[in-house]
C-alpha cells in the first residue's frame, strides 16, 4: 500500500539492518539540499516491504515510497514485478487512474540491499471495516471499469494473465463438511479456459490496493495501488478478485452483488454464465484453504475478526453462493 495507514515510525536511520546501500540510492536521486528526515515503515502488506520516506529540503517537505522485496519468492520474480510496475507507472500517468509516479526502480538489487522501487505517495487510507462499504464497492466498480476500458496499443500490453490456482494445487479445509463442494468446485476449474474478450486487468484489485479520501458524500478514490501483477485478460478474472475479497472481508452477499455494481457501472462481463463461473471459481480456490495469506495484512489494520474459522466458512459460502448463482 501507499499511504499512511497502519505507520509506524523507525527513526531516520534506514541504514541499519542492510539498508545502507538502498539509503545511498534513494540519497543520490534527491533534489539538492534534500535529505531524508524520517522513516515509517508502512503495514498491510504481504509480497514486499514497505516504507515512507519523508524528505525536507530547500523546496519544502515531501513523501516518497519505498517498496523492497526482502523475502527469498520475491527477490527471485523482483526483476519482472518490478520492472512491469514501473512500465504501468509510466504508463499511467497519462490517465485518469489515480496510480503514483515512478521515481526510480532498481529491479535486481545493482545499486540496493534489495530490489526496490520509489514512487510517490498517494493521499487517503485503506479502508477495510464493514461500515460504509456498500458506498466504497460503487466506487469500487467504478473504478474497476475505467481501468479496463484504459486504451493501450499492442506494444503496451502487459502480459497475459497468470492463473493462482490449479487443480493440482488447490488444498481443501480440513474441517470442512462440504468435501463434495470444493471437489465440484475445482472440476469446474479443469476444463481448458474459456475464450475471452481481452483487456487492460490490475489483476490484484482489492480493498486492501484502493485508497479512500472523504466520508458520505465525498467519498472518493484517491489512489489504486500494487501494479506489479498487471495483466491482459478478461474483465472477469479482475471481477473475480474483487468479489472473493468483498466476500471474506463483508460476508457472502458483499461478494455477490460486486459483478452486479461492475456491469452497472458500464462494465461487460462474459454472457455465458458458465464463463463467468470459471473465472470467479478460478480466484476462489486461489484462496483455499482459509485465505489466511491476505488475513495477516488485513488483522494488522484493524479486522482482527478475520480469524481462519471466520474466512473458511465465508469463502466456503462464497463458493456455493457462485454455483446456486451460475451453474
Amino acid at each position: 500500500m501507499i499511504s499512511d495507514e497502519g505507520a509506524e515510525g523507525i527513526g531516520v536511520d534506514l541504514g541499519n539492518q542492510g539498508w545502507s546501500a538502498t539509503r545511498s540510492w534513494v540519497e543520490k536521486g534527491l533534489s539538492e539540499g534534500e535529505r531524508i528526515e524520517k522513516v515509517v515503515e508502512l503495514r498491510g502488506g504481504w509480497t514486499s516491504e514497505m516504507r515512507r520516506l519523508d524528505l525536507c529540503g530547500p523546496g519544502g517537505r515531501r513523501s516518497l515510497v519505498l517498496r523492497s522485496f526482502v523475502k527469498p519468492f520475491f527477490v527471485r520474480h523482483a526483476e519482472g514485478l518490478l520492472n512491469r510496475e514501473a512500465a504501468i507507472l509510466r504508463l499511467l500517468g497519462d490517465t485518469d487512474v489515480p496510480a503514483a509516479t515512478l521515481t526510480a526502480v532498481d529491479a535486481t538489487a545493482q545499486h540496493c540491499d534489495h530490489p526496490s522501487l520509489l514512487m510517490s505517495l498517494l493521499p487517503g487510507t485503506v479502508r477495510l471495516g464493514d461500515q460504509g462499504a456498500d458506498d466504497r464497492a460503487e466506487l469500487l466498480a467504478r473504478q474497476l471499469v475505467r481501468i479496463h476500458q484504459l486504451p493501450v496499443t499492442v506494444q503496451q500490453r502487459p502480459r497475459t494473465y497468470q492463473a493462482w490456482a490449479s487443480p493440482e494445487r488447490v488444498t481443501l479445509p480440513t474441517a470442512t463438511e462440504r468435501p463434495e463442494l470444493w471437489r465440484r468446485a475445482v472440476d469446474v476449474i479443469r476444463r481448458e479456459p474459456p475464450t475471452y474478450q481481452g483487456c487492460f486487468l490490475h489483476r490484484d484489485f482489492h480493498p486492501g490496493n484502493v485508497l479512500f479520501t472523504g466520508a458520505d458524500g465525498d467519498l472518493r478514490i484517491s489512489g489504486v495501488v500494487d501494479w506489479v501483477e498487471t495483466s491482459w485478460g478478461p474483465a472477469d478474472l479482475d471481477v473475480a478478485h474483487c468479489s472473493t475479497a468483498l466476500a471474506l472481508l463483508h460476508g457472502v452477499p458483499a461478494g455477490m452483488r460486486f459483478a452486479d455494481r461492475y456491469v452497472a457501472a458500464g462494465g461487460t462481463l462474459a454472457e455465458d454464465s458458465t464463463a463467468h463461473l470459471y473465472w470467479r471459481l478460478l480466484d476462489a480456490l486461489g484462496f483455499a484453504p482459509d485465505a489466511e495469506k491476505v488475513a495477516v495484512p488485513w488483522r494488522e489494520l484493524g479486522r482482527v475478526d478475520l480469524t481462519a474459522g471466520v474466512l473458511t466458512r465465508r469463502l466456503e459460502g462464497y463458493i456455493e453462493s457462485l454455483f446456486g448463482r451460475y451453474a
